[in-house]
């Protein structure tokens, strides 16, 4: 996986163990993703299938893209489709993406770097791989993740942030064994680049075989770890777990994961998605491309779709 790696993880600032009286969280559920097809038909994982949105608050919806190695002419993203009322993260581990907005947003990501899109009160996007990609072919890994906006900011002003991979934090662990990217939020006052309204942390770790790491956890905030890549443990209880699979962590202070001594040759490593976030607890009404509060709200947000009151293309400007 390139994403953004080190030489030498051991030049890093570490992450601080947690008080020897934290309380470690156990693990509440292990669920496996099933694979399915987004926009013009490349291949997903539907990380949070089968799991209750109350567990996963703030958190809607996570898509892990691939890992596919792309034949020529095979690369496929999706086409312009509106939204409202929450925000996008794609962070692409491996290949190359290129997003547009009807807000003027957009551009190129590729290894190791994020595009955080606000829909706020309304937006229009399209995700494409680049032609020269379709082209010649390549690998593409990455994951898309839909972070919910409190009814009091879903009606804000659209936005794009464009964070490079360079911008992104990273610490070791004590034992110099794990890589951690911090993209968003902080992790023992180490803060990562993306701006949210939400407070969550999102944070990309790549666990040595054999290896271990905890990290300090909030209490106010869930936690969530997703396999990318490899095989290992999660909590005090040593729970399997393998690519693919949601781990969904009970209440707590520290949250655990470890790599088996024997990965597959493909990934030599665990890769491991980690989030948590402040939960809003407010009513979710999820239709399509709309996360609302209500029912009413999202048949209203596909009438200002179909009206064109989401923005135009190509962006416009007042």
């Amino acid at each position: 996986m390139p994403a953004v790696t080190v030489d030498d993880i051991t030049t890093l600032d570490r992450v601080p163990a947690p008080a020897p009286d934290a309380r470690q969280r156990r693990v509440r559920s292990v669920t496996t993703a099933p694979g399915g097809f987004e926009g013009e038909g490349f291949p997903v994982r539907r990380a949070f299938a089968g799991v209750d949105l109350g567990l996963l608050d703030p958190f809607i919806h996570l898509d892990q893209m691939g890992e596919v190695d792309y034949a020529p002419g095979e690369p496929k993203g999706t086409p312009w489709h509106p939204h409202r009322g929450f925000e996008t993260v794609t962070y692409l581990v491996d290949g190359v993406f290129e997003h547009q907005d009807s807000n003027g947003g957009g551009g190129l990501i590729t290894n190791g770097d994020t595009q955080w899109m606000t829909a706020g009160q309304g937006i229009l996007h399209i995700e494409k791989p680049p032609e020269e990609l379709v082209t010649s072919g390549g690998l593409f890994h990455g994951v898309q993740l839909w972070v919910n906006l409190p009814k009091a900011q879903k009606w804000v002003e659209p936005r794009y942030q464009d964070l490079r991979g360079s911008s992104v934090v990273l610490l070791g662990s004590s034992d110099g064994g794990t890589l951690v990217r911090v993209i968003a939020g902080d992790i023992a006052d180490h803060r990562g680049p993306g701006s949210t309204y939400t407070p969550m942390t999102m944070l990309h770790a790549t666990v040595s075989s054999g290896a271990e790491i905890t990290l300090p956890w909030r209490e106010d905030f869930n936690a969530l770890a997703y396999v990318l890549a490899g095989d290992g443990y999660a909590g005090p209880e040593r729970n399997p777990i393998h690519t693919g699979q949601l781990v969904v962590f009970g209440p707590g202070q520290a949250l655990t994961v470890s790599a088996n001594a024997q990965q597959e040759s493909r990934h030599p490593n665990l890769e491991v998605l980690f989030l948590g976030g402040r939960p809003i607890r407010e009513p979710v009404a999820w239709g399509g491309p709309f996360v609302m509060n209500t029912k009413a709200e999202v048949l209203q947000a596909f009438e200002d779709f179909q009206a064109g009151r989401l923005g135009a293309i190509p962006a416009q400007h007042s």
